[in-house]
């Protein structure tokens, strides 16, 4: 174990870093093939997790990969909802001059706290050619357990594949879950944990396939039972939650418990249709990740992204959809258990098991 010095908003202390937590940076910074010769960048804000961003500098700099580091100032929210786990970061809200910047580069290693998945300038980076490698706002030690896998690579290009072969995606659970997702024209995505492609955007921790329906592509009822997750408060659901989709849109949301009164609040906050809307659907398939790591670590020091990969979760997530024109802020990524997915009739998950 080596202290190193890191600035902690201003104040300069020592923290334990862990080489096991540095190696596994390099690994994955190898598996996107990050070279001298290519321009890198790394984007943080004023908020990133700086552990994580001296990992990240350091593993490079022991792989002799110059890189940039790019801080801008975290977007205080000051009225509605407190955002988090969206992936849908604003950190480049009127930052033009740094977005071209990352449209230059090889490869961004975005750093900043809810991530660029969905952030509506993203889509531009892309064109432009950039690899995007969202590292999630995780501490260390869990990035370092869920370290990128080669293996996943097939796996995941397996459940792309059926996906986008498909018409129709089905969802029952014994809860009373039975949702009907039009499939036709649907982009279907999937993270390995790395990538090496121009223009393409990855995560670590990786492992799941997801689909991002066309407008009025879903329909049916969840029925969330306790013991599903809500990873934007970040807790196991404690009783029934009952949500009615027609056309995408969540309209209607039945339960009596605080789980249900939690969501309607928070939802209604944003005062934004958008933000009922589904975002997207698929699975995890990642079998390292580890359904009780909610109870594990504290709140601060986790984003999630470990059970969204959770092998044989179905993911249901509310908010913003690029393929279906819609943006927002609004976003729920919610893992349900136990649940049988089927594409054309055609079973990838059993009762909450990858077929």
């Amino acid at each position: 174990m080596t202290p190193d010095r890191l600035n902690m908003g201003g104040l300069t202390i020592d923290v334990p870093v862990e080489p096991h937590w540095q190696d596994a940076f390099a690994e994955l910074f190898g598996l996107c093939r990050a070279t001298a010769d290519e321009e890198i960048v790394i984007l943080a804000e004023s908020q990133s997790r700086q552990l994580n961003l001296h990992l990240a500098q350091s593993a490079l700099a022991a792989m002799a990969v110059p890189a940039k580091t790019i801080t801008v100032p975290s977007k205080p929210v000051m009225a509605g909802p407190v955002v988090r786990s969206t992936g849908a970061s604003n950190a480049l809200t009127g930052e033009d001059t740094v977005l071209a910047k990352l449209q230059a580069a090889d490869l961004v290693i975005d750093l900043t706290v809810e991530g660029l998945m969905h952030a509506p300038q993203t889509g531009a980076i892309l064109k432009a050619g950039t690899r995007i490698m969202t590292i999630s706002n995780e501490h260390p030690d869990i990035l370092a357990r869920l370290r990128p896998d080669p293996a996943m690579k097939d796996v995941v290009r397996e459940a792309i594949a059926a996906c986008r072969a498909a018409g129709t995606m089905t969802v029952t659970s014994p809860a009373g879950t039975d949702l009907t997702v039009a499939m036709a024209d649907t982009a279907t995505v999937g993270v390995w944990g790395w990538t090496d492609r121009p223009g393409t955007l990855a995560h670590w921790p990786g492992g799941l396939v997801v689909s991002f329906p066309r407008a009025a592509s879903c329909n049916g009822v969840l029925v969330f039972a306790p013991g599903d997750i809500n990873l934007t408060f970040k807790r196991y659901f404690e009783s029934e939650v009952r949500c009615t989709i027609t056309d995408d849109f969540i309209t209607a949301i039945e339960g009596t418990g605080t789980d249900a009164q939690l969501m309607r609040r928070y939802l209604d906050g944003f005062e934004d249709p958008l933000a009922y809307a589904t975002s997207h659907v698929g699975w995890g398939l990642n079998p390292a990740a580890r359904y009780e790591s909610l109870t594990i670590y504290d709140k601060a020091d986790l984003n999630g992204t470990e059970l969204r990969a959770l092998a044989g979760n179905f993911l249901y997530s509310t908010g913003a959809n690029e393929f279906a024109g819609r943006f927002t802020e609004g976003h729920f990524d919610l893992p349900m258990m136990g649940c049988s997915i089927a594409l054309d009739g055609v079973p990838v998950v059993r009762g909450g098991l990858p077929v």
